[in-house]
């Protein structure tokens, strides 16, 4: 399939755009409010305020960049290998968030880069036709790149009319959204017609693009089987593992949980040390997925009577971590040591309806994973874990508050280091096989003669 340069869309929903301007305008003042409310906890929300409405940049711009844009942590991180790819085609970057932490991710990830002036970082304006149009004349990009979901239309529609070749990339779509689209029928179908193209990490997400009308689809994989573990990270996971496993313990970690799975958790945790004799108990570490609930988190934990310390509280690898029930992660771009320290992982978003999180990267680090029944965002990634034997899938409606099949599942592999070995090697295999997005990414592009060589 050839992914055409030009945006064959039919006319803009004008009635409709129009409507969703005035409510721009009209809902600006909230979300001012809303960043002025999150600064209580990150005052760094405040700042940076002029770039959110496409002005006062604070530097010398420089125009004819890639510019790739990843609305948060997930995506920033996933976007790493195809940055890491045009910076050594010897190309600048324009990387553009949405969220605090996605601007925090990146700059961790670059901070030489962006130091060094090979990428330039600012947040994505709000999607006013007057911020996005001072945004695009002030940058000028050669290529724009949307990382997974993001679809604002004022840009979207910018960019098709100035000719700004942009193209959504490793990009999925679940029924539920497809559904949601296209509840808005001509003006939602007509969004996604408007990219130059979309490549999408599964047929099942190609084939939802195309019940909207795209054409222009390519299926490449998902760009998360490129991204690499922090080696220091999984240095100081392994030590830690070590330590544990000197005293016989095992740990699980839940990961990136959402609200209302840890009280889930806990409980199934809870009853696991009660009511089944361990030789040696195992070992929890909890790890919430917004930063901003690690207190919230943390009074659960003691609400249940569960013996634990914060991450936070040790300087490098906890050590004396052994008389614990629990460890709360409450560290931000430490997953790779986490899941290097596990022996199992219980995926967060995945036991209540929030579509789960990124097995991906636990099964990178040799790490077997244990799903819940919700996992759409992520549905191809945990069919093939599920068939390879890198995964095994929870059964039962956690949402009852009686996480037996929860307990059940961890009993059963926690006293049965054999399985557990044989998942964590068909991890690391599932991992590896799955390898190569980036490559048919560029390749894709290139046949375009957007290479950028």
């Amino acid at each position: 399939m050839s992914l055409s340069t030009t945006s064959e869309y039919g006319a803009r929903p004008r009635f409709w755009f129009a409507v969703y301007q005035l409510l721009w305008h009209l809902l600006l003042p909230l979300a001012f409010i809303r960043l002025a409310w999150r600064s209580r906890h990150a005052f760094a929300y405040l700042h940076h305020i002029p770039e959110r409405l496409g002005f006062a940049y604070s530097k010398p711009v420089k125009q004819g960049v890639v510019w790739i844009h990843a609305v948060s942590v997930g995506e920033t991180r996933a976007a790493q290998p195809l940055i890491e790819a045009y910076l050594a085609k010897g190309e600048s970057i324009l990387l553009t968030h949405m969220t605090l932490n996605g601007r925090r991710t990146g700059k961790q990830l670059f901070g030489k880069e962006i130091a060094a002036g090979q990428i330039r970082q600012v947040y994505l304006p709000y999607d006013l036709c007057w911020s996005v149009e001072h945004f695009l004349n002030t940058f000028k990009p050669k290529l724009g790149l949307f990382m997974e979901t993001e679809a604002w239309p004022t840009v979207v529609f910018r960019c098709a009319d100035k000719g700004l070749p942009l193209f959504l990339v490793n990009a999925r779509l679940s029924e539920r959204s497809a559904r949601r689209v296209n509840q808005f029928g001509k003006a939602g179908r007509a969004l996604f017609q408007a990219f130059a193209g979309i490549l999408a990490q599964t047929e099942f997400d190609a084939e939802r693009y195309r019940s909207l009308g795209v054409q222009n689809i390519e299926v490449v994989g998902n760009l998360k089987f490129d991204v690499p573990l922090d080696p220091a990270l999984v240095q100081q996971g392994n030590a830690w593992k070590e330590h544990i496993h000197a005293s016989k313990r095992l740990m699980v970690c839940a990961a990136s949980t959402r609200d209302g799975e840890e009280a889930i958790i806990l409980k199934a945790w809870k009853d696991l040390l009660l009511n089944h004799a361990f030789t040696v108990q195992p070992l929890l570490c909890l790890v919430p997925r917004h930063p901003e609930r690690f207190s919230e988190v943390a009074d659960q934990v003691h609400a249940v009577g569960l013996n634990f310390r914060r991450r936070s509280e040790w300087q490098g690898i906890p050590k004396d971590s052994l008389d614990l029930d629990v460890v709360l992660g409450d560290s931000m771009g430490e997953m790779p040591m986490y899941y290097s320290a596990s022996d199992l992982v219980v995926m967060g978003g995945s036991l209540l309806r929030f579509g789960g999180q990124n097995l991906i990267e636990a099964c990178a680090a040799g790490c077997p994973v244990l799903l819940g029944e919700h996992t759409y965002n992520f549905q191809q990634a945990s069919i093939d874990a599920l068939a390879s034997g890198a995964a095994k899938q929870i059964k039962g409606d956690l949402l009852l508050g009686e996480p037996i099949a929860l307990m059940e599942a961890l009993k059963s592999l926690l006293l049965n280091p054999a399985e557990l070995a044989q998942m964590a090697t068909a991890a690391k295999a599932y991992s590896i096989e799955h390898q190569g997005a980036t490559k048919r990414i560029l390749a894709a592009l290139d046949q375009q003669h957007f290479s950028l060589t």
